[in-house]
């Protein structure tokens, strides 16, 4: 007979079995009830009892005490009396990172629908309808900070960063043609630390220590401001502007909520499109030209051709003009492909300790750079932090 309680961890479908078990009386009149397989019925049940067990319950082992969403069973030690009856038990419990990532992600879309949204505002008076300007920013690292005399480079801190993306976003809109689309490509690694592992400054996976620029709550508070001032710009000089934030590296849970919050902020904004995607790899088709997306810290910039072209097929199959944008390794590379160049874009942030110790020297830049939507690429402007320092 089938444990009900293996119903708390099991999916719709899964219930809809072990109830077919509980009446029929046994898995293989349940799977001739259920047109499956005996097998089918079986391997189901084997897996929802590893999963039950891997949350503290599996009953045959002694195993009663579970944890909480969000944890799994890293170990358990029971010790027996004379009579092999169970006097004590030890119960070792870890984060299970995939079922905290998706509590966040639910978490972090209710915090969104309490946010208050941005008016529609109006557009600009004209703008060419073919062209598409796309401004990238790259592994910005709001939060780090870095000290010019011992990394041999520029300062950054939360001020220098808020100053130098907007002023030069500000400038980047300036330079560009008067595009009909303004797409803001946040390419990820826009936050330092990711608040993911008790708000400590070090990286989501590997828990590498940062130099860091003050709290967490400080660094988002900036971020969402820098993030606000350029949308909004945005929307002053394009009739629709797009919103990429990408994950990275270092930004893992952050992006998640930053997509979701920017998806609340603007819902009422028709002219605002933030791109929906879990996925860490993006895609925007504008006329004949296909543009892409990735951090770089999953996938080799070689790579990516034939993962786009087998990933997004329909988009791949109705361009002519295809551009790949990648981020994450802090410097300017360029390849044409077979059929689709794949361009690594720079940072306008400075380089930190670790990067200085490590002998990795890069030229501080970001481009905008105009799509046409025929033509492709047609137009680029580069800035460098030094054009703001005086601002």
């Amino acid at each position: 007979m089938i444990d009900s309680r293996l119903k708390q961890w099991a999916t719709p479908r899964e219930i809809q079995i072990l109830e077919a078990i509980e009446s029929e009386g046994s898995e293989r009149r349940a799977a001739k009830a259920l047109g499956l397989g005996h097998g089918t019925i079986s391997n189901t049940v084997g897996r929802l009892r590893k999963r039950a067990a891997r949350q503290g319950y599996s009953p045959s082992h002694d195993m009663h005490r579970t944890v909480p969403d969000g944890f799994l069973v890293k170990g358990v030690s029971t010790y027996y009396d004379e009579e092999g009856k169970p006097r004590g038990q030890w119960v070792k419990s870890a984060v299970d990172r995939d079922r905290m990532e998706a509590i966040m992600r639910e978490a972090y879309a209710a915090m969104a629908e309490t946010l208050p949204r941005v008016k529609a505002a109006p557009g600009p008076m004209k703008t060419d309808a073919a062209l598409c300007n796309l401004y990238t920013f790259t592994d910005m690292h709001v939060g780090m900070l870095a000290w010019g005399k011992e990394t041999g480079g520029g300062d950054w801190d939360l001020k220098i960063a808020e100053q130098t993306v907007t002023a030069a976003f500000a400038h980047m809109v300036d330079a560009a043609p008067k595009a009909e689309v303004g797409f803001i490509a946040q390419l990820g690694d826009w936050m330092h630390s990711d608040g993911s592992n008790g708000l400590q400054p070090v990286t989501p996976l590997h828990h590498n220590v940062l130099d860091q620029d003050g709290r967490y709550s400080k660094i988002v508070a900036a971020s969402i401001r820098i993030l606000r001032r350029i949308v909004d710009f945005a929307l002053e000089r394009h009739n629709r502007v797009v919103v990429l934030m990408a994950e990275g590296n270092h930004d893992l849970s952050s992006s998640v909520w930053l997509r979701a919050m920017f998806r609340a902020l603007y819902e009422n904004e028709p002219r605002v499109t933030v791109i929906d995607s879990e996925m860490p790899y993006y895609v925007y088709q504008h006329g004949q030209t296909m543009l892409a997306f990735h951090h770089g810290h999953l996938k080799k910039k070689d790579d990516l051709p034939i993962l786009f072209a087998s990933q997004f097929p329909k988009v791949w199959g109705n361009t002519t003009k295809r551009y790949a944008h990648t981020g994450h390794m802090h410097h300017v590379d360029e390849k044409e492909h077979s059929g689709i160049t794949v361009i690594q874009h720079p940072t306008l942030s400075a380089r930190d300790a670790y990067a200085a110790r490590g002998g990795w020297i890069s030229e501080r830049a970001a481009t905008v750079i105009t799509y046409h939507e025929r033509f492709g690429q047609v137009a680029r402007n580069t800035v460098v932090p030094e054009m703001f320092e005086e601002v």
